[in-house]
């Protein structure tokens, strides 16, 4: 069994450490956080079934905790994992991993240095309606891949230290990577402040692909319907995701447009003038989910990691650095007004 500690119980803490504790698979040994009121509120649940400490040696210093949660602010991710992986913890860090790409690399190779877990909570790519995605995508049943869209807007969570890019594009990054198992070139991203001057609170973010694939997602707190939803146009079908939905997450539409050849004397020498271009519309399949909390499947996955059940974690820091070095690039573009940004990727960050 895993002895596990939380460090962070703000707006996303007690959710971590609902699971854990949740998890007859590790033990929830402590939980630490320096605002001793969101302590007080954890004892009303819980009361004495862990231990509750502010200062955060505490845990690195105790022998009996094998792994670490970090689910902190964002700059403070660094410090706290650093300091977890140089005491000989397995580390579990809420996305984004770091500020930096840089930040990221760096953590993952102390992890490997010291042979430890660092995986990054990209809840999204273990949502069993992302991975029937990505089952649709790997079968070939909507050819090749045109593009990805998606919205994720509302009115509310207002942000006033990290933009919509930070706060909500992260997602949907960690998504459209799983599923195109690529790396964009080129990032392009424009929005605006209208509430806090200096936080956008809507952007657009644009992704150019090596494969020619796009991907394009719209961002915001300020949007009068709440929206989650994924759509990938393929060249033989379409899917929809949408995350809102209570019944039917997952549409699949056999719909297209074909391409008939009008004269197939010599086919090798026809142009265009001689295709027939035809908009299919066909049936909409409703594939059947199982349906269990993502972070809860997302949990369980770091333990078996941590663990030595599965040898590397889905969402490890080669993923977590790929998502903030995509959220670096859009962050430079977005200050300059939706100017194009080329990412070069270094080796250590592809997709292993």
């Amino acid at each position: 069994m895993l002895n596990i500690a939380v460090v962070g119980a703000g707006y996303w803490g007690p959710n971590i450490i609902r699971n854990f504790y949740e998890n007859p698979a590790c033990c929830l040994t402590a939980v630490c956080d320096q605002d001793t009121d969101a302590l007080n509120r954890l004892k009303e649940m819980y009361g004495p079934q862990f231990r509750y400490e502010t200062d955060y040696s505490a845990l690195l210093e105790d022998s009996q905790i094998q792994a670490i949660a970090v689910v902190t602010n964002i700059p403070s991710h660094l410090p706290l994992a650093k300091a977890a992986l140089e005491a000989g913890k397995h580390v579990f860090v809420e996305k984004p991993l770091a500020m930096t790409a840089e930040d990221c690399r760096t953590l993952g190779q102390l992890a490997e240095k010291n042979s430890k877990t660092l995986m990054v909570g990209h809840t999204f790519v273990y949502n069993p309606a992302v991975r029937t995605l990505k089952d649709i995508v790997n079968s070939g049943e909507l050819g090749d891949i045109y593009y990805f869209h998606s919205k994720r807007v509302n009115l509310g969570r207002v942000q006033t230290k990290f933009n919509a890019l930070w706060s909500l594009a992260v997602h949907d990054i960690s998504i459209v990577l799983y599923l195109f198992d690529e790396l964009p070139t080129e990032v392009r991203a424009w929005g605006n402040a209208f509430i806090t001057p200096g936080v956008e609170d809507v952007v657009f973010l644009n992704l150019t692909f090596p494969s020619g694939k796009l991907a394009h997602m719209h961002v915001s707190w300020l949007d009068p319907e709440k929206k989650r939803q994924v759509t990938l146009v393929g060249s033989r079908k379409m899917v929809v995701y949408d995350d809102v939905s209570l019944d039917q997450k997952i549409a699949i539409y056999d719909k297209g447009v074909d391409k008939i050849l009008t004269d197939s004397t010599y086919p090798e020498y026809k142009d265009f003038s001689e295709f027939q271009l035809l908009v299919r519309s066909g049936n909409v399949t409703l594939p059947h989910l199982n349906f269990v909390e993502p972070l809860k499947v997302e949990c369980q996955h770091f333990i078996d990691c941590a663990t030595g059940k599965i040898d590397k974690p889905l969402s490890g820091w080669p993923e977590g650095e790929a998502v903030v070095r995509v959220l670096e690039a859009g962050q430079i573009s977005l200050e300059q007004a939706g100017h194009p940004v080329e990412i070069v990727w270094p080796t250590l960050a592809k997709k292993r």
